[in-house]
């Protein structure tokens, strides 16, 4: 019997497609579509399906109508299965013909790969190696993030080198691997390309960062910012360094698409997608750019700076010092945060009282999320000791500890 797989086009959708190779060879016919092209294709086989073959659908769902068609295709004895992990697509459990799976019972995120070569395992339809595990794997945990949590970079890498290379180079390479080896291992050439390539995406994260800027939409504090490359990688990074930020909207205009990443468990952007005609994981999801949220991402935010960055070289004007840290925003204002008795502390907005706060982190995120305003640098730290320190016994404290006598400095004016 044959096979014909439509999968998505990237590493989880490619790795189905992989296992089916490996598990069905010539009786498998792969096809790799994006989100948007899947229900063509669907639809496509629908008008005239092929005697003798059964429709793999993984990695992806199809929209209503397709999901009726294919209903009536499996009642009238169609061959037909469909393997997600998205949230997004639970619905089509009441289906006998489909099977989403977000999480495994251990607590563990599932893949498309992974629960297609487990499917495929019980079934005894392809045979485990130890190379074939870790491939899986590999591509399980960067799917999910979990590389991210357990520093697992030979999944990153392997995400990396799958949009190095063309899609058709990358299934052969892995293809030839998986058969022939019994190590998961990237060759002398491949980590050259993959050290050059972590470069690139450094540099381009750090250009990025600078261009992010905060807009409020519905109940959250969202970080925007333009991009057409490394969008996991940027979501991911600008979201540990704005934790204030309930999740990062990155735009691609020429693409017409959103996508919607998050580090908090607060928050899951696949409802945020939904609402945009699209879906996705709780942390990482995708959508289209509708009239609708061009409005909310684009139009309504286009003249608002960007956010400004910490100072990254000081010696006086540190974070959680006891001496207190001094920010500011674009607008000039002022916002000094200092510890009370060791345990709380304590924001001044303009040298007016703003809160107490239980940690550092806390009162910094309240700063950066109401009055967008980033550490300053040790100059402007020194001339605010200087007109304030009379005043205010945490800026005698800090004063104290700077090379010079701020003081007689202040008397000399």
């Amino acid at each position: 019997m044959q096979r014909f797989l439509l999968s998505h086009n990237d590493l989880d959708g490619v790795g189905c497609g992989i296992i089916a190779k490996i598990a069905w060879g010539e009786e498998a016919e792969v096809r790799y579509n994006s989100i948007g092209g899947l229900n063509f294709q669907v639809a496509r086989f629908l008008k005239r399906p092929q005697k003798n073959t059964k429709l793999f659908i993984t990695d992806l769902s199809v929209n209503k109508e397709n999901e009726e068609a294919l209903q009536s295709y499996f009642k009238k004895d169609g061959k037909v299965e469909l393997i997600d992990h998205h949230r997004s697509a639970e619905h089509l459990n009441e289906y006998e013909w489909a099977a989403v799976t977000v999480q495994y019972e251990d607590g563990r995120l599932a893949s498309a790969t992974s629960l297609l070569y487990e499917e495929l395992k019980e079934r005894g339809e392809i045979e485990s190696t130890p190379i074939l595990e870790e491939f899986v794997e590999l591509v399980r945990q960067y799917d999910t993030w979990e590389w991210d949590v357990n520093n697992n970079t030979t999944a990153k890498r392997l995400n990396d080198l799958f949009f190095l290379l063309t899609l058709e180079e990358f299934e052969e390479k892995m293809l030839n691997r998986i058969k022939n080896h019994e190590k998961f291992f990237f060759d002398e050439f491949e980590q050259k390309l993959l050290e050059m390539e972590e470069a690139k995406i450094e540099r381009y994260i750090r250009r990025k960062r600078r261009e992010l800027t905060k807009s409020f939409i519905d109940e959250y504090c969202v970080g925007i910012v333009h991009a057409e490359s490394y969008h996991s990688e940027l979501g991911n990074e600008l979201g540990k360094d704005y934790p204030f930020l309930d999740y990062i909207a990155i735009i691609s205009v020429g693409g017409k698409r959103i996508s919607l990443r998050t580090i908090h468990d607060h928050v899951d952007v696949s409802e945020v997608a939904g609402k945009f005609e699209g879906g996705g994981h709780a942390k990482a999801s995708g959508c289209n750019l509708t009239t609708e949220a061009f409005k909310l991402f684009v139009t309504d935010v286009f003249t608002i700076e960007p956010l400004p960055i910490d100072a990254p070289k000081n010696r006086y004007n540190l974070k959680e010092s006891p001496n207190g840290s001094l920010y500011k925003n674009r607008q000039e204002d002022q916002l000094f945060v200092y510890p009370i008795d060791g345990e709380e502390w304590k924001v001044e907005y303009n040298g007016v009282f703003e809160g107490d706060f239980p940690t550092y982190l806390d009162a910094e995120n309240h700063i950066k999320k109401e009055y967008s305003a980033a550490l300053c640098k040790d100059d402007e730290y020194t001339e605010f000791l200087m007109e304030n320190v009379k005043n205010h016994k945490i800026l005698q404290a800090a004063a104290e500890k700077l090379p010079f006598n701020v003081m007689a400095d202040k008397k000399g004016e």
